[in-house]
């Protein structure tokens, strides 16, 4: 089930940046600009999704590990 607002709304804006890198990474930028993503296929729209969540649990691991913080605080 898809949610169209984000859980901290401040992030919105590098959520959108981080899915046009993910997309220019995967190659997927020209198609995207061509046709719009309500117009891509489920995996390709699927692979974005993936890649982007492999990046924020990259990034949510490595600020617990140099702020030594806690998920539960």
């Amino acid at each position: 089930m898809s949610r169209k607002t984000p859980e901290v709304p401040e992030s919105e804006r590098q959520l959108d940046q981080l899915k046009w890198d993910v997309a220019e990474e995967l190659h997927l930028d020209d198609d995207i600009q061509e046709k719009g993503f309500a117009n891509m296929t489920t995996s390709e729209v699927g692979q974005i999704g993936g890649n982007m969540v492999k990046k924020m649990i990259s990034f949510a691991e490595k600020e617990m590990a140099e702020q030594g913080a806690d998920i539960m605080d």
